[in-house]
């Protein structure tokens, strides 16, 4: 596991989460066969969320603004959404781990369930042994869960994905949006999500 923390050190280190000058970002990030989606691959508006597992006010999105977006744009098929990891912290980076080791079709299940039981799992006495319970009440077994925390590979994609978000993008924060490439930071309420995602529409 030591290379999987040296990762998240560094990964630590690029990140200014408390301060410092933005990043400035050259362009904005595009959807990749890598990306995970929650609505119709082909609908016209793209909401990318960087978020990590243990943000409260990323589960604050979660539970209070994604589900009027779902049902008032990405069950509609007007637009869509990519979640990608950028973990603050090594517990965040585990949960995020134990997602992608989900079957395709569970994975939007597992982040969801991580956010409404966030309080319960992130301040457990021991967090990897409540991600194991959240793990087998999800399907997977001791040995697949155990698997998927020793997969050095995954831990180092994981923590890619927060330091390119941070490089190329200035993201600097969780949760930070970009909705047809146009930048909104923090947990908005759901009125100006919905005002970003109207601007964004095509023009008929």
């Amino acid at each position: 596991m030591r290379k999987i923390w040296l990762t998240l050190v560094a990964l630590c280190a690029a990140v200014p989460i408390l301060g410092g000058p933005a990043a400035l970002a050259e362009g904005a990030p595009q959807v990749t066969p890598q990306d995970h989606i929650l609505g119709k691959a082909d609908a016209p508006v793209t909401i990318i969320e960087y978020a990590s597992l243990t943000c409260p006010h990323c589960a604050e999105f979660d539970r209070t603004t994604l589900p009027k977006i779902k049902e008032a744009w990405i069950d509609t098929g007007k637009a869509k959404l990519v979640f990608r990891d950028f973990p603050l912290d090594g517990l965040a980076l585990r949960a995020a781990m134990l997602a992608r080791c989900a079957p395709p079709q569970r994975y939007f299940g597992f982040i969801d369930t991580l956010f409404q039981s966030q309080n319960t799992w992130a301040r457990a006495t021991d967090p990897q042994q409540a991600l194991g319970r959240i793990a087998k009440l999800g399907g997977m077994t001791d040995e697949q869960f155990q698997s998927c925390m020793k997969n050095e590979e995954l831990a180092n994609a994981v923590a890619a994905s927060g330091q390119a978000a941070q490089k190329d993008y200035g993201v600097e924060s969780t949760p930070t949006f970009f909705v047809n490439g146009a930048k909104l930071v923090g947990a908005k309420p759901y009125d100006e999500f919905d005002k970003a995602l109207a601007a964004a529409q095509p023009k008929t």
